[in-house]
C-alpha cells in the first residue's frame, strides 16, 4: 500500500510540474500535419538523482504534447458541420482508433532546456493511408460518382487559347479578401448555384485517405500540390461556415471542362489560397 501511495504522489508531482504550450498551436493545413511541442520539469523533491529528475521532466513534456495532440485531434473538422470529437462522441470504433493514432505519435525532436526542464515535439499525420486519421473520420462512399458536366451553354476555349497543349496541372482557388476560411479534412467546392463540383465522392478515396483532398496556402509560393501551370479562379464567397469556396457558374464550367481535358482535380492537385 504504502509503495502504491509513493508512485501516486511521483505521478501526480509529474502532472502537477507538467508545463502549458507556450504557442497556440494549431493543424499545419499546407503539410496536412499536426506538431506540438511539450515541455515540462521535474520536482527536485521527489528525483533521486539528476538523471531522475531529467527523466521525471521528459515524462512530463511526453504527458503535456500527448494532452495538445489530444486537444487539437479533437477540434479538427472533418468537413463543414463536423469535427473529430463530434465523431467520437457518437463512435466508440472512432474514440478508440484516434486514441491509437494519438498514443503513436512520432517524436520529432526532444532535449533538455537550459535552467532545467526538458521539450518534447511530436507530430502525427492527417493523412498517410490505412489507419490514419483519415481513414478513421472519412467515410468511404459506396461508388465514385463523376464530376458533373459544365452546363450546356458553357462555350469550351478555342485551341489557341488553352495554356499549353498539356493543359492545367492544379487548381488554385483564391479565397483571399472573403473572411477567414475554416479548413476542413474533406473540403467541397460549389458553384453560385449551390451544384457541387469537387468532393470526396468524386475521388479515388484509398487516394484521399494518403494524400488529402487539398492544401491550404497563403501565398503562391506555396501552390506546389497544384503544379508548374495552375488554373487559378477567384472564389466569390465561402459557404457552409467558410469551410467552402464557391465559384461563379462560368469559372465552375470552366473548371469542369478544364478537368476533363487535364484530369487535375481526379489527381487531386488542389489549393485554396487564403
Amino acid at each position: 500500500m504504502l509503495r502504491t501511495f509513493k508512485l501516486l504522489g511521483v505521478l501526480l508531482a509529474v502532472i502537477l510540474f507538467a508545463a502549458t504550450s507556450t504557442a497556440d498551436a494549431a493543424p499545419d493545413w499546407n503539410t496536412n500535419t499536426i506538431r506540438v511541442t511539450g515541455t515540462g520539469v521535474g520536482n527536485p523533491a521527489l528525483a533521486r538523482t539528476s538523471a531522475h529528475l531529467s527523466m521525471m521532466a521528459k515524462r512530463a513534456a511526453m504527458a503535456d504534447a500527448y494532452r495538445q495532440l489530444a486537444e487539437m485531434v479533437q477540434g479538427v473538422q472533418v468537413d463543414a458541420e463536423t469535427t473529430v470529437e463530434q465523431m467520437m462522441l457518437t463512435s466508440d470504433i472512432v474514440k478508440t482508433r484516434v486514441s491509437a493514432i494519438i498514443k503513436g505519435a512520432r517524436v520529432v525532436d526532444e532535449g533538455e532546456l537550459a535552467g532545467g526542464g526538458y521539450e518534447v515535439t511530436m507530430e502525427i499525420p492527417m493523412f498517410g493511408g490505412s489507419g490514419g486519421l483519415a481513414d478513421t473520420v472519412i467515410e468511404r462512399p459506396p461508388v465514385v460518382e463523376p464530376f458533373p458536366q459544365p452546363t450546356p451553354s458553357y462555350q469550351p476555349p478555342a485551341p489557341q487559347q488553352r495554356p499549353t497543349s498539356m493543359g492545367y496541372t492544379g487548381l488554385v482557388i483564391d479565397c483571399r479578401g472573403l473572411g477567414t476560411i475554416n479548413p476542413v479534412m474533406s473540403p467541397v467546392i460549389k458553384n453560385a448555384n449551390g451544384q457541387k463540383i469537387y468532393g470526396h465522392v468524386n475521388l479515388d478515396y484509398d487516394r484521399i485517405i494518403v494524400e488529402g483532398m487539398a492544401s491550404y496556402a497563403t501565398d503562391m509560393n506555396q501552390v506546389s500540390r497544384a503544379g508548374s501551370n495552375p488554373l487559378v479562379v477567384k472564389a466569390i464567397r465561402l459557404d457552409d461556415l467558410n469551410a467552402t469556396p464557391v465559384l461563379t457558374v462560368d469559372d465552375a464550367d470552366m473548371v469542369l471542362y478544364e478537368n476533363s481535358q487535364s484530369h487535375f482535380l481526379d489527381n487531386i492537385a488542389v489549393v485554396f489560397l487564403y
